[in-house]
Order: C-alpha cells, then structure tokens, then sequence
C-alpha cells in the first residue's frame, strides 16, 4: 500500500477478527452511526408481539400479503428517499398517485388506449408533473415545501376533473394493473431462482469493489466478512423465498419493488449523479463550488420523484380494484413519508440510503396489517404509527448531534 495512502481505520480494524468488529461497532455506536440497527431491532420486536398476539402474523399467508402490501407505497418512498436526501420534501406525491391512476383508467378503460400505452402514458405523466415542481423549486427559487404544497392540492383538482362524472372507474379482468396486485409466480422455483439471483449479485458487487480497492492500494475486507455477508443474504433471501412458496408462490408487485431498489441503490452509490445528489444535499453551496450541477439534480429528482409516485398510484389502483376521485387521499402521503424516515433516511438531507423505504414500508405495513390482526380501530393505528415516526425523527436528531460532537459532520 502506497505510503501516501491513509488507510481506513474502519477496515483495518476489521483485520483483527471478532475483537476488531466487535471494537467497530462499539466506534459506531460512539458516533452515533445506528445504521438499520434500530429498524432491524424494531421488526424483530414487532414480529414477537403480533404472534404471540394473534397467532397467524407470521404465517405465510400472512406475510405473502405484506409482501404485495408494500409494493405501491414502497415504490412511492423510493421517490421520497430520493427528495428528503437533497433535504427537501415532497408533499404532492398523493395525489399525483390518484391523478396516474385516473388518467390510465380513463385511458385504457374509458377510451380504449392499449393497456401498457396507458400506463407508459400515466408514468409519464408522474414525470412531467416532478417536472413543474423541480423547475419552481429549482429554477424559479420556490421552496419545495411551497411548490408540492400547491401541487398537492391542484394535482387533486386535475383528478377530479378527469375522472368526470365518474366516481370509479373499475379494472377490467385482463388489465395488466390487476395483475400488479393479484399475480404469482406459482413455480417454487420462481422464487429460488430470484432469491439466487440476489445473494450472487451482492457477493459479486461485494467482491468486484474490493477487487477495485485492492487495485488502488486500499485495505480491504477479510474475505471471511464478505462470506459472512452474503450469507446472511442467502439465509434472508431463501427463506422469503420458501414462505412465500408455502402460499402462492412469487408476487409480482414484489418483484418489480425489487427492481426500482436495486436499480436507485445501483443509481445512487455507484453513479456519479449518485453521489452529486448527497453532495446537494449535505450542502448546495459547496456543491456548487465544485463544479456540480445543482439545479440540473434538483430537477432531476423531483421528476424521478414523480414518476415513482405514478407507478405507485396504479398499485393504489390494483388494490382499490380501480381507479377514483379519492385515490391517494388520506393518510397515503404521511404513510410514504413515514417509511422514508422510519427506514432511516434523514429528514436533514444528505443521509440516507434506497433501502430506507424498504424497511420503513415494512415497519408501517407490519404495524397495519398486525393490529387488523387484533381487530384494532383505526384511531388506534394512525397514534401508534405517529409514535413510531417521532421516535425515528428522535433517533435521527440524537445520531446528528452526536455525530457532531465526535466530529463526523
């Protein structure tokens, strides 16, 4: 290694086996970097309490419909992910969901568009509209906040006024929407199959990095971390894969869910844009200073922002069984919201990563579908779903005040 290379402490700890990792994580703790740890401890206690509650939260029929339950707004928090990281918000991304939705019905239903026509056309619609918002936000100097406040509230007026003087315009059996929400890979091997595809691609992505690092000069992780890695990939992977089996096999919202988090992961750490969006969001000024662009990745991700938000509104559809005036109303955007921030995305800017929304969907939908479970009211569910976002927030507050104390920001 070149002697005018700093190793990196976190690594080269790591080379001293269990006392170093052990010693890592200790550092981690100091510095307020809590990771998904506290998400992961939260799901684990979740789990506990709904089954020994109910009985049948764990069930794989149980989880099989989570698994469906968490594609649309799941979706919908990529997009958020992608905004709260440049340390902006997006409050319109309901009713963006309900102004797609309304705009494919009446395309393919009401007018007889080709069906994936239709729904290109709605997605791109989502796009169009993060669009307005990001060149307000971006060019014009309107706080975002403003802009998707305002488009909140417009964008539901558009949808009303396509709808008509339909109140609901219903899916029709051979839709591919309805597929989003009702079909399953029925081959066992469906499941395995992509389980693998997973766990090989991250211990590919793990090994060609510390292929590169070697390369360079850079220490490097033992071998025996990224065997420990990518087997707790596998073991995560492939007994999803068998409870999902044990009912109907694959869902397919589950897949395409799993393609917009790999391909924004993919997008956000190991591209340039990537990097400038954290870059913006941890401090514009200095962004800019460097040479990046920072109004062309505001735009930008405002109008990736939209687009996600549209393809999660025709999941909406799928589940509702229909597009309506009211879809994407309720507590639909605080729910996307909240999973950004639960997974562990800061609402600060500049912290976060893609996975936040799988997680923090997974907390919100856990939470929903085990107090259905209990028969619980919904009163019930919004007290204890607003106690959980605020203890994020708390965490999240606590983390940046002591990473600053130890000097990390």
């Amino acid at each position: 290694m070149s002697k005018d290379l700093a190793p990196d402490p976190r690594l080269l700890v790591r080379e001293r086996g269990l006392a170093g990792y052990v010693e890592d994580f200790r550092r981690r703790l100091r510095g307020g970097e809590l990771g998904s740890l506290p998400v992961i401890i939260g799901m684990i206690v979740i789990a506990i309490v709904f089954e020994a509650q109910t009985g049948s939260f764990l069930t794989p029929r149980n989880l099989t419909n989570i698994s469906v339950y968490i594609a649309g707004p799941g979706i919908m928090a990529v997009g958020i992910v992608l905004v709260l990281l440049l340390g902006e918000i997006d409050l319109s991304v309901g009713s963006m969901a309900g102004l797609s939705a309304a705009l494919w019905a009446v395309l393919s239903v009401s007018n007889g568009v080709n069906d994936l026509v239709a729904i290109v056309l709605a997605i791109g619609a989502g796009a169009v509209v993060g669009s307005v918002h990001g060149f307000f936000f971006a060019k014009v100097g309107v706080p975002a906040f403003v802009v998707t406040l305002a488009g909140f509230l417009g964008w539901s007026g558009v949808q009303i006024w396509v709808m008509g003087d339909e109140g609901t315009i219903n899916i029709p059996r051979d839709s591919f929407v309805r597929d989003l929400n009702s079909f399953y890979f029925s081959d066992i091997a469906a499941a395995y199959v992509l389980a693998a595809v997973v766990t090989g691609g991250y211990v590919f992505a793990l090994w060609r990095q510390e292929r590169r690092r070697q390369a360079a000069g850079l220490p490097t992780r033992p071998t025996s971390e990224i065997a420990l890695r990518g087997a707790l990939v596998a073991a995560a992977a492939f007994i999803t894969a068998y409870t999902l089996n044990q009912h109907r096999g694959l869902p397919l919202a589950l897949v395409i869910f799993l393609v917009v988090l790999l391909l924004a992961d993919f997008m956000v750490r190991r591209t340039t844009y990537g990097r400038q969006i954290f870059a913006v969001g941890g401090n514009a000024e200095a962004a800019r200073r460097a040479g990046i662009n920072v109004d062309r990745v505001r735009l930008t991700v405002f109008v990736i922002g939209g687009a996600l938000a549209a393809l999660g509104g025709l999941f909406y559809a799928a589940q509702a069984g229909g597009a309506s005036k009211s879809l994407g109303s309720g507590n639909l955007l605080m729910n996307v919201i909240a999973a950004a921030v639960i997974g562990g995305t800061s609402l600060f800017g500049g912290r976060g990563w893609i996975w936040s929304a799988l997680l923090g969907t997974l907390v919100i939908q856990s939470i929903t579908t085990g107090l259905n479970l209990m028969g619980m009211s919904s009163e019930i569910q919004y007290m204890i779903t607003g106690a959980v976002l605020l203890l994020a927030v708390v965490l999240d507050s606590v983390s940046r005040q002591t990473q600053r104390s130890a000097g990390r920001t």
